[in-house]
């Protein structure tokens, strides 16, 4: 299934029960990122049906996304770079302020614009074969996408500013300890990982799911008295769920898996 009319080659969807598999297209490309394919993601991102619960995204070919497509910049006046950065603001914020969790499964070049695009999703499986970078400095240009207001979130100011500054590429297994993702899979296996990930989370409660995706991270920056009374009424709408209130019963009548570590 194609994610609209004005997108058919860039951007593919395909529903898997109550999973959405959303995959970049442009595999000759490495994946860039072009305003069609921009479109065709926020369109995928704000029309999944109600019987989606999660969703996983990925890259067709050798790469996750090399960035923006560098031609779409050439004699663009101020005011329609401007445009253009908005453009990638709407459709991101569609994926990390959307209906459904998504997971994203990294390989090869997620640079750029690409990187940008990964931040925006709540869960990252990077293969080993992944490298992160952030070429703008060297292209004259700035990031455009929610870069500067994402990925500090996650690796902190000073790394983003001399990975800018000097053009430095981190492997995987380096990039998983600075936060660029939460897990690292062989090559080859990270797209079923991803998988494996968003299916679980689609079995959580779906208030629980709506409260981490839309409220957790407007607590974490906003005011602390503010998020203390938002943190209570989220709670509270959690707990009055049916679905709720059946797992809890599970749990104390012994129905339900305690916590434990998992095998590796």
């Amino acid at each position: 299934m194609s994610a609209g009319p004005d997108a058919v080659d860039e951007i593919v969807v395909d529903i898997e029960g109550d999973i959405a598999v959303v995959r970049l297209n442009r595999p000759a490309k490495r994946n860039a990122l072009n305003d069609q394919a921009i479109l065709g993601l926020e369109a995928a991102f704000r029309t999944f049906g109600p019987g989606v619960k999660a969703a996983v995204l990925h890259g067709a070919g050798e790469h996750f996304s090399a960035g923006l497509d560098l031609s779409e910049l050439v004699e663009v006046d101020l005011n329609a770079a401007i445009e253009h950065s908005r453009l990638w603001h709407r459709a991101f914020e569609a994926i990390e302020f959307g209906r459904v969790p998504v997971v994203s499964a990294l390989h090869g070049a997620v640079v750029g614009g690409g990187l940008e695009l990964a931040c925006a999703t709540h869960v990252r499986v990077a293969e080993t074969s992944a490298f992160y970078a952030l070429p703008e400095g060297q292209r004259g240009i700035f990031v455009g996408g929610g870069g500067s207001v994402r990925l500090p979130r996650l690796i902190g100011v000073s790394r983003m500013m001399e990975m800018m500054l000097t053009g430095r590429v981190y492997r995987a297994e380096e990039g998983y300890g600075f936060g660029f993702s939460h897990y690292v899979a062989p090559v080859g296996e990270g797209l079923a990982k991803a998988k494996e990930l968003a299916r679980k989370i689609a079995g959580n409660a779906g208030r629980t799911n709506f409260a981490l995706i839309q409220a957790l991270p407007r607590i974490a920056e906003g005011d602390r008295a503010a998020g203390y009374l938002m943190e209570a009424l989220m709670s509270a709408i959690a707990q009055d769920d049916g679905e709720a209130k059946s797992r809890l019963r599970a749990f104390l009548e012994k129905r339900a898996d305690k916590v434990a570590p998992q095998p590796d």
